[in-house]
């Protein structure tokens, strides 16, 4: 059974921890974040977050109702963070470009928590936040509402998804990414013309582009395609 959560206001009133900190929501992300980032998801428990604390394993749990609660919170501050840093300009398509970095951006810095909670529904009010955005700038600009929510089920998705793959390579140890990023200079680049002609002529671009991200450039395209449709829908 769920334990109950304890209000903030009678959280306040308790005593600080060992280390001489208020516990509170943000402090507990925050420190669960930095543990994610150090240890991984399989380093982040109840007890080694109250170690972490300075507190009682039991006291996380007046502040969330158990350790799912806590991951649905840190993908909340995630998009948290996102909307942080991003800011409306009125031009819709730099408007979405924008916001998709962010979001690529906010998760990308926590890798472990992006492959931990991106494919996670929060329904928290960051996350909350973020959807109503983009369904608003979608239907401010003229998008139909069924075109809209296609635009904004791939945008959100697309985000998420680049965010992930990317973290995991991040996560990867620094001796296994640096091997998989030699794999296009050392194996691809080659590759005899006579057995993999399309590889050989193009080698050089793989290259010199394969080890970055393709998410700048998938956006774009699902951007261009959107405003394509608009401009049709228009004329």
């Amino acid at each position: 059974m769920p334990k109950r959560v304890v209000p903030e206001a009678a959280r306040r009133r308790r005593r600080p921890t060992r280390q001489g900190r208020v516990l509170s929501h943000e402090l507990i992300i925050a420190t669960a974040l930095r543990m994610l980032k150090e240890h991984g998801a399989a380093g982040l428990t109840a007890r080694r977050l109250g170690l972490a604390l300075g507190a009682d394993a039991s006291t996380i749990y007046r502040y969330f109702r158990g350790m799912d609660d806590l991951t649905l919170a840190i993908a909340d501050a995630l998009f948290a963070a996102a909307l942080e840093s991003w800011r409306a300009t009125g031009d819709w398509r730099a408007d979405l470009r924008a916001l998709g970095l962010s979001i690529y951006r906010a998760y990308l810095s926590h890798p472990q928590a992006a492959v931990l909670t991106a494919s996670r529904v929060a329904g928290r009010p960051h996350e909350v936040a973020v959807d109503e955005t983009i369904l608003c700038i979608l239907r401010t600009e003229g998008f139909p509402d069924p075109d809209a929510v296609r635009v904004y089920h791939a945008f959100i998705d697309q985000s998420l998804a680049f965010a992930v793959l990317d973290a995991a390579s991040l996560a990867l140890p620094e001796a296994a990414r640096q091997a998989d990023q030699e794999v296009w200079r050392e194996t691809y680049a080659r590759l005899p013309a006579e057995t993999h002609p399309h590889i050989a002529a193009t080698a050089p671009l793989l290259v010199a582009r394969m080890n970055d991200s393709g998410y700048p450039a998938a956006l774009d395209m699902l951007l261009d395609s959107a405003a394509r449709q608009l401009r049709d829908r228009s004329g």
